[in-house]
């Protein structure tokens, strides 16, 4: 295969793991990455945790830009924003001039934005959204210059939960406001989200069912206001959802698909010959419902751009689709899923039984052990496992297990007979997900 020229727009973790895996099928070729920030192979999730003190900002770059540039011979282009995509060619802007340049493949890399409230104030000073590494920088340096007390943080997700961890570790008065009747709706049923508002309670001011109206300031903000009451602000974190960039994607005349996010097959390519997606901006299909999804998270969005590159490079693999397998934590209080909800699993037409069980995550005589909570939900038909959701201590194993177990279309009594492994400095002789699965009944 001669040398081809391949266009990546986005230099996160999509962008770089295809312009990556292309380099190393394909040593000659001419890859180029545009990526319109400073950052490259940036870590997103980790910007709760530079705001809370413990990581430092440098850290969220898995790599610096030298490792692709000099040991991959990526051409990475930084502070380079693309403006505009025609069939064979992109226009970027870099500094202060535009500049063309050619492409056999491309792919859109290029992520999601968050979702700001059509409210008045949101471009206040001391309002801020949680995205991208640039925003834990600005986030931490506005605290270090303003005596911050009092933190708002607006929406019920993951982000949102994280943010609010982050500042009630530094001693913040945090208020969490939420249009939704429960935090993190969206992701785990009702009796999880329960354990996880009683937690929040204990160290914020939770106030769900209340509509943000506007903030107020004057010039930095001071003040949010609901349909339900007002909230002193010395800075606000908007956290209320992101959507994907699928604007030049669009231009170039690529298929958006029904969730929103570029359409992809399983080799990524999107419905124009020679141009690929990956991470946040794709959707995928579901593992279970073999359903279009869209799920963006970064273990997918590393992998998806593995794919695309290989694909590229002309080593065929397909990307077999998600789960959704996550999982997050306040403050001592881990929090995971994987699979389907109760809730979505009806919606999907499942007849479905499931239970939900306390156990400790080490027997009652070793020290350390944990108390979790997990629900199972079941296909009453097949007896096939379809989701697993757990609260408490030590939830990630028993997540990961399940998601194996799901990809490999367990039963419950597969679950049951599962040989895991057991010693009391480790688990009990009846692991919680073995418990979970007799109590599901096969």
């Amino acid at each position: 295969m001669k040398m081809k020229r391949v266009v990546i727009i986005g230099g996160g973790a999509a962008g770089m793991s295809a312009a990556s895996r292309v380099k190393r099928l394909r040593p000659d070729w001419d890859v180029k990455v545009f990526e319109r920030t400073e950052w490259v192979s940036h870590a997103p999730c980790g910007i709760p945790y530079v705001v809370e003190g413990i990581s430092p900002k440098e850290k969220l770059m898995h790599y610096p830009p030298e490792v692709f540039i000099k040991k991959r011979g990526i051409d990475l282009h930084l502070n380079a924003e693309v403006l505009e995509v025609d069939q064979g060619s992109v226009r970027v802007r870099e500094g202060d001039r535009e500049k063309g340049y050619e492409w056999d493949y491309l792919v859109f890399a290029n992520g999601a934005s968050p979702k700001l409230p059509p409210i008045e104030g949101v471009d206040l000073e001391g309002v801020f959204t949680a995205d991208l590494p640039p925003d834990a920088v600005a986030i931490t340096e506005y605290m270090e210059k303003h005596d911050v007390k009092n933190v708002v943080v607006i929406g019920t997700g993951y982000i949102a939960l994280e943010m609010a961890e982050a500042f009630v570790t530094r001693g913040k008065n945090v208020t969490l406001i939420g249009r939704s009747e429960r935090i993190l709706r969206k992701t785990f049923d009702r009796e999880i989200t329960e354990v996880v508002e009683e937690k929040l309670r204990e160290h914020l001011n939770l106030r769900l069912e209340e509509l943000t109206l506007r903030l107020e300031g004057n010039g930095r903000v001071e003040k949010v206001i609901t349909d339900a009451g007002e909230y002193e602000a010395d800075l606000v974190v908007l956290a209320t959802g992101i959507r994907p960039n699928v604007e030049l994607a669009r231009e170039l005349g690529v298929r958006i698909g029904e969730t929103g996010a570029i359409w992809t097959d399983g080799r990524m390519q999107t419905s124009v010959e020679n141009v690929y997606a990956a991470g946040d901006v794709a959707e995928t299909r579901h593992v279970i419902t073999r359903k279009r999804v869209w799920i963006p998270l970064a273990p997918a969005g590393n992998k998806m751009g593995y794919v695309a590159g290989s694909n590229i490079a002309g080593k065929e693999i397909h990307f077999p689709g998600v789960l959704g397998t996550s999982v997050t934590k306040f403050l001592d209080l881990e929090i995971g899923k994987t699979g389907l909800t109760e809730s979505e699993a009806i919606e999907e037409g499942y007849d479905v039984r499931t239970a939900f069980i306390k156990a400790g995550t080490r027997p009652h005589y070793y020290p350390g052990g944990k108390e979790i909570r997990l629900k199972g939900v079941v296909d009453n038909e097949t007896g096939r496992l379809l989701g697993v959701q757990a609260v408490g201590g030590e939830v990630l194993p028993r997540i990961d297990t399940a998601a194996a177990m799901l990809t490999a279309g367990f039963t419950t009594k597969d679950v049951f007979f599962t040989d895991l492994a057991y010693a009391p400095p480790f688990a009990p002789v009846w692991d919680p997900l073995v418990v979970l699965a007799r109590v599901l009944k096969f």
